[in-house]
């Protein structure tokens, strides 16, 4: 594999994905795609495959294994993987400590039928358990030294009753324990070097 036609720190990315394309015997590929193509083709394989996957899971338990926040997550997961925020430790923990603030302002706020209220037009209830929740999701994250963007969209839709039965809670957070799994073996077949937990600075 000639790397040499990725001469800058512009194209690290395209490099781990091009040692994954030669394991893999595609490296041929690579001499007919330029690197931003390459890149953009893992991220899209990799987010497709990811929530296709969890999908399938998702129709044959009948249950939430897909959700609006598992986006994000599987975004920075295979667009960022070496940030902060990608890593295990703040993916796993960033959605719990969203699922738990969110559960918490639900339950605070009189468990009422928020999900159809805030489609129709926001009710006192409603507003205050939004808002609680992102506070205490932001709080809490900032306490445990937590940083994961997507847990703040996840305590939104545990708070306003979107998902909010208490089996549903675990089954999420199964969900971004199997995501962060799959994107754990799919970044280190591409020669990443993500972490087990979390990113070692320095």
């Amino acid at each position: 594999m000639n790397y040499a036609r990725y001469p800058n720190r512009e194209h690290d990315r395209a490099r781990q994905v091009a040692g994954l394309l030669a394991r893999l015997r595609l490296d041929w590929l690579l001499s007919h795609l330029p690197p931003r193509v390459v890149w953009a083709a893992y991220v899209f394989i990799n987010g497709f495959v990811t929530i296709a996957l969890l999908s399938v899971l998702a129709f044959v338990t009948r249950t939430p294994f897909v959700f609006p926040s598992l986006g994000p997550t599987a975004f920075l997961f295979f667009f960022a993987p070496l940030s902060d925020a990608a890593s295990p430790r703040h993916a796993i923990l960033g959605h719990a400590v969203g699922l738990i603030c969110g559960y918490g302002a639900y339950i605070l706020m009189g468990s009422h039928g928020f999900a159809g209220a805030a489609l129709q037009g926001a009710s006192w209830p409603a507003v205050t358990a939004a808002a609680l929740s992102l506070a205490a999701t932001g709080g809490g994250m900032a306490l445990f030294r937590i940083s994961h963007p997507p847990a703040g969209a996840t305590t939104m839709i545990v708070s306003l009753g979107i998902l909010a039965n208490v089996e549903y809670l675990f089954v999420i957070e199964a969900a971004v324990v199997l995501l962060t799994a799959q994107a754990w073996i799919i970044n280190r077949l591409a020669g990443l070097d993500y972490p087990v937990w979390e990113k070692r600075n320095g």
